[in-house]
């Protein structure tokens, strides 16, 4: 038999295993091949969806990020994630590298934090063995970048309760203390704390983060730079959504940075009827320490039910562009059209559910 069909026979009856092993040590022990014991490694560095959160926050802080948003949303079972900032930026020829295992920028500056080492080039690569799609989206140098990662919640688990926002309390000797569960938001929100001097954090739903990327690309940018903007690709990414021309073109520039946003949603944000989210500290500073409220003889809309009853704000934006998204099509075969975005209201029984319209002229 030659080499060639002995490599071939070897292959056959052995299939992946041989690629894994080294060496037959004899007695059931194996030496792994080096590749093989890093993706193992890789598999249990991240255990979580907030693993993966925390790991591409300090990416991008390393790569010396004053802004990052992190985009979340669940689907099912998958997990969205876009984080996008304004950091030193990743070269076109190394947007599929920076995910393979010891490669790292960060040759000299590796270094520990609160979370453990980095800079020792596995966090990408132990991303990319846990998540279904991990992938540079949009980077270039000086321009930011966009990562996005997608992974299925029943291989890689997450907290139960995605839509607690933590909040502070005072503990014994008037100590503040974090309060929630551990889940994307707490996580996100801790980084924002330790890092609130170096760079502001936001997160939410795809179109809260259009919406807010929109917003401070129109303040930072003047009018004559939107105007004569030569390509939208031109701009860093976290002012590239002021230049949209209309909806669709800023359904298409959110697209091409791993933003899903229907036309309706891209409408709304430019018509202002979807504002942007805060930075995260004053998110925390309004959830725990909320302003006096001045008596009104008003109605007030409840936010839970007596049970405690509640819509995370990412869950209630999915369901409004789900039905934007059905009624377009139905709401055109009666000659309606919407006149404003569907109200949710969380009741002790069910979830009311109330878009208003009128007929088309």
């Amino acid at each position: 038999m030659t080499d060639s069909s002995l490599t071939n026979f070897i292959d056959t009856v052995c299939g992946e295993s041989r690629l894994r092993v080294e060496a037959d040590l004899g007695d059931g022990f194996v030496r792994l091949r080096s590749s093989e014991a890093e993706r193992r490694q890789a598999a249990q560095d991240i255990r979580s969806s907030e693993d993966i959160v925390i790991e591409l926050l300090r990416n991008a802080r390393d790569a010396g990020a004053r802004h990052i948003f992190v985009a979340t949303q669940k689907s099912g079972t998958t997990r969205h994630l876009t984080i996008i900032d304004d950091g030193c930026g990743i070269p076109a020829s190394q947007h599929e590298r920076i995910f393979e295992p010891r490669v790292t920028s960060k040759l000299d500056t590796a270094h520990m934090d609160k979370w453990g080492m980095h800079g020792r080039g596995m966090a990408l690569y132990s991303i990319a063995v846990n998540a279904s799609v991990a992938q540079v989206k949009d980077s270039a140098p000086n321009n930011g970048a966009s990562i996005v990662v997608e992974t299925n919640t029943e291989q890689l688990g997450e907290k139960t309760d995605q839509s607690t926002f933590p909040h502070f309390e005072k503990g014994e000797g008037g100590v503040l203390a974090m309060r929630g569960p551990k889940n994307i938001l707490r996580t996100v929100c801790e980084f924002a704390l330790e890092h609130r001097h170096d760079c502001e954090v936001f997160i939410g739903s795809p179109t809260d983060i259009a919406a807010t990327l929109v917003a401070y690309g129109m303040a930072t940018l003047s009018p004559s730079a939107r105007a004569f903007c030569p390509a939208p690709d031109t701009l860093p990414l976290i002012k590239r959504l002021a230049v949209a021309t209309d909806p669709e073109h800023l359904s298409a520039l959110c697209e091409a940075m791993g933003l899903e946003l229907s036309s309706r949603s891209a409408r709304r944000i430019l018509d202002g009827t979807i504002p942007p989210v805060a930075p995260l500290t004053e998110r925390l500073r309004a959830e725990s320490f909320p302003a006096p409220k001045a008596s009104s003889k008003g109605p007030r809309t409840p936010r839970a039910d007596q049970r405690g009853l509640r819509l995370a704000p990412e869950d209630v934006d999915l369901i409004k562009d789900q039905i934007n998204r059905a009624m377009e099509d139905i709401a055109a075969r009666y000659y309606l059209e919407g006149t404003g975005e569907p109200d949710i209201t969380v009741g002790a029984e069910a979830i009311r559910i109330t878009i208003p319209l009128t007929k088309m002229h």
